[in-house]
């Protein structure tokens, strides 16, 4: 029987776990959301050496201050940038030490008179553990460009896919039926075949919608291992990030026009986002920072879209910069916010909280697209693919039915890119050719300066 204590303790950590996905679902409590949850998870954890004689304390501490070493380390080193790789290794993680924790109580009850629904349980979580930590490695090493960021198809892959899939459930079956350590392994065996099998058909922006469907995952071993070991916390923790990746993977996918199934299927018929592609070699009109300063400093209205270029470059303090400055010269300025911009959801919503842009310049793209008619000059810094007209006019393309910024019906375009590279679908932005888009070529940051210093000059 569990001490009413600690059920009391547990009630409370829980309660912060809700509290602080409430927190973060805003940029303005974000922050705040984070550290209740992670209150949470240390009094759960600060807990289990008191409920229970523990064995082995020393390794136990020595894991914990070796992970949150690399914890710190992480978060001090890591850039904004890399912050979709750090969250798929983190999926990643959890659904590893899910499973892993699955088969020793799987080496534990085996020969023991167990109930069917638990062996079940287990099984569950070893396999789909397993699959997050396998698939999650695979989604970090092509954001991270370890390996090709387009589709990675073979002869047989579907087929390969299915008997691994089928394997999977017929072991889990005999987990069931006749429980074993080598059961167990050879389940977990097969679910990190079908996490990267699962994975290496999907290329480009789909990157993210798997991260987040892997973390789905991981949430959904979590909340079987508690059920298995008994642990009410662990329940309500895997349900609640379960319930939470499931629902942003459907609005991601939502949000690029595509089903959850044709994102993670579709380069097996041609119809996944490709990655990165070749650059054109069409004229263009180009001009330099004080000709787009003219533009800007001039217009009445003015509306910026960023993309992961502006994280890439880490110019998001010059372009803060300079919206005061457009500001001060009485010209409206608003940024105009895509849902998959950047490389998670979020994404560039955090990086120009970080430079302290006000919340309230933060436009999402249902609110702002109505807008763009009434705009002087949009100035797309370092995004390209959440303003592609393809998206609206070339079926067949790998974007198209995403919906999109209409900064194609702005009066003005300025184009910040560092070359004619495509986007991370891998396709030409026919905006970069329209009559009335310039284009500012160069790094995003230092010619953001130059062009702060220009419109400043004005």
């Amino acid at each position: 029987m569990t001490p009413t204590w600690v059920q009391v303790a547990y009630l409370v950590a829980a309660v912060c776990f809700i509290l602080a996905l409430r927190g973060l679902s805003s940029p303005r409590t974000a922050r705040q959301g984070n550290l209740i949850g992670a209150a949470g998870a240390l009094l759960a954890t600060v807990v289990v050496f008191f409920q229970t004689d523990l064995e082995h304390i020393p390794l136990i501490l020595a894991a914990i201050a070796l992970g949150s070493l690399g914890g710190v380390l992480g978060a001090q080193r890591v850039q904004m940038t890399q912050m979709p790789q750090l969250v798929a290794l983190f999926n990643g993680v959890g659904g590893g030490a899910a499973a892993l924790v699955a088969l020793l109580e799987l080496h534990e009850i085996a020969g023991s008179d167990v109930e069917a629904f638990d062996l079940a349980a287990t099984a569950f979580t070893v396999v789909v553990g397993s699959v997050s930590f396998s698939g999650s490695l695979v989604t970090f090493a092509k954001l991270q460009e370890l390996m090709t960021t387009r589709p990675v198809t073979f002869p047989g892959l579907p087929v390969l896919f299915g008997a691994a899939l089928l394997a999977s459930v017929a072991l889990s079956v005999l987990v069931v039926l006749e429980p074993s350590s080598w059961l167990g392994i050879g389940l977990a065996v097969l679910g990190l075949l079908v996490g990267v099998l699962l994975v290496l058909p999907v290329g480009g922006a789909d990157v993210p919608i798997v991260i987040s469907l892997l973390n789905a995952f991981t949430g959904l071993t979590v909340a079987a291992g508690g059920y298995v070991l008994g642990n009410t916390l662990l329940l309500v923790a895997g349900t609640l990030v379960g319930a939470s990746g499931t629902l942003l993977t459907l609005l991601m996918a939502k949000a690029m026009g595509r089903s959850v199934a044709n994102t993670l299927f579709g380069a097996l018929k041609g119809g996944s986002t490709l990655g990165a592609g070749t650059a054109s070699d069409r004229p263009v009109r180009s001009a330099g920072p004080e000709d787009v300063a003219i533009l800007l400093g001039y217009a009445e209205r003015v509306l910026i879209v960023p993309g992961y270029g502006l994280a890439v470059a880490q110019a998001q303090h010059s372009l803060r910069e300079l919206v005061d400055v457009l500001g001060e010269r009485g010209i409206a300025v608003d940024y105009a916010i895509h849902p998959v911009a950047g490389r998670m959801p979020g994404h560039m919503n955090v990086l120009l909280a970080e430079a302290q842009v006000p919340y309230e310049q933060l436009k999402e793209m249902d609110d702002v697209n109505g807008e763009f008619k009434q705009t002087d000059v949009v100035l797309i810094v370092g995004a390209n693919d959440v303003v592609n007209p393809a998206a609206k006019t070339t079926p067949g393309a790998p974007i198209y039915g995403m919906p999109i910024l209409n900064a194609d019906e702005a009066r003005q375009i300025v184009f910040m890119k560092r070359s004619m590279r495509p986007g991370f679908a891998g396709i030409d932005n026919e905006l970069l050719f329209d009559p009335k888009t310039t284009l500012l070529f160069g790094d995003a940051k230092e010619t953001m300066s130059k062009l702060l210093n220009a419109v400043k000059a004005l």
